[in-house]
């Protein structure tokens, strides 16, 4: 059983392919598309001479693009997380990618290894579906994460100025323009589209039904209550900013509590693979003497499924909702 580096050029080509798709991504649509970046992407486009409404047109374009591509097979794994995420690239282009990565990934591989071709072009899908979802993936945790982070500031920004005697769609665009992305751009498109005539209240909440926020639900909840009953809006937003930032130190709190547990459950199902990884390095040989016993492959299943099963069950146990 002689295994040699050819895990290792695996993870290797996996984790290129990951990085070429950050690249490609920067490169295509600009420096302001990463989360990292503090420009503020609906202004820069607006900037560079872009009318308002062609500006608008294709941020909601990039925003809704990809539910309405569910439907698509294989894509419908992709659709939810690229749509919290925002990602830029359509739907056929990020088909066209996983297409291109997994046959590049394909080539890499009968090159630096001897795997049979049937591993080969299983290898290769396999990595260029699995590198465009975990980086699909990775992107919509960060974006969320900062969006549920950036939110209380914003809300505050806005009451005060509602109580300076600003309108509410003005306290909106002033959000827009004074915080940073994720959220200034989101509020960006509800100020653009209630200049065009669309309901603060509906925009407000097709966003919060696109991000699947709870607390953005509250926002549009008081804000619609408002519109229908009147009231000082200002003081409304101020309880629900309070109500939002306790949450998030509430949920940050559980977060920490069940970090062990949830580290506890991945290194219990990931120790048993680095010292498997660990043995067939020094020893390549060790299973020969097993490898042709009718109990061998099924038991490796076995383990498998039981190593799964411990990172669902300790996962159910940690996801604790606030």
């Amino acid at each position: 059983m002689n295994i040699g580096m050819e895990p290792v050029i695996y993870g290797l080509i996996f984790v290129g392919v990951v990085a070429l798709v950050e690249g490609i991504y920067l490169v295509t649509f600009g420096k302001s598309i990463s989360l990292n970046s503090r420009v503020n992407r609906r202004l820069e486009m607006l900037e560079k001479g872009g009318q308002r409404e062609q500006v608008l047109e294709q941020l909601r374009k990039e925003m809704q693009q990809h539910l309405s591509s569910q439907k698509i097979p294989l894509y419908s794994l992709l659709a939810e997380k690229a749509q919290k995420a925002a990602i830029a690239f359509s739907p056929k282009q990020l088909m066209m990618l996983m297409v291109g990565l997994g046959t590049a990934a394909f080539i890499v591989l009968s090159v630096a290894t001897q795997t049979p071709l049937p591993v080969r072009i299983l290898g290769g899908i396999i990595i260029g579906v699995g590198a465009i979802y975990f980086w699909v993936n990775s992107k919509a945790k960060k974006r969320m994460a900062m969006l549920e982070e950036q939110l209380p500031d914003g809300v505050e920004l806005m009451v005060r100025s509602l109580r300076v005697g600003h309108p509410f769609s003005s306290a909106i665009q002033m959000v827009a323009k004074e915080v940073e992305d994720p959220l200034a751009t989101e509020f960006g498109i509800i100020a653009d589209e209630c200049a065009y005539g669309r309901d603060v209240g509906e925009a407000l909440e097709d966003m919060a039904n696109r991000l699947d926020l709870q607390d953005l639900r509250f926002l549009t909840v008081a804000v619609s209550i408002q519109q229908k009953s009147g009231g000082n809006l200002a003081e409304v937003l101020a309880g629900l900013a309070k109500v939002i930032r306790a949450r998030f130190r509430l949920f940050r709190r559980v977060k920490a509590i069940t970090a062990e547990a949830q580290w506890s459950g991945k290194f219990l199902s990931g120790f048993p693979l680095v010292c498997l990884g660990f043995i067939l390095f020094n020893d390549p040989g060790y299973y020969d003497s097993v490898i042709d016993h009718p109990y061998f492959i099924p038991a490796c299943f076995l383990v498998g499924a039981m190593l799964t099963a411990n990172l669902i069950v300790m996962r159910i146990l940690t996801n604790i909702k606030v």
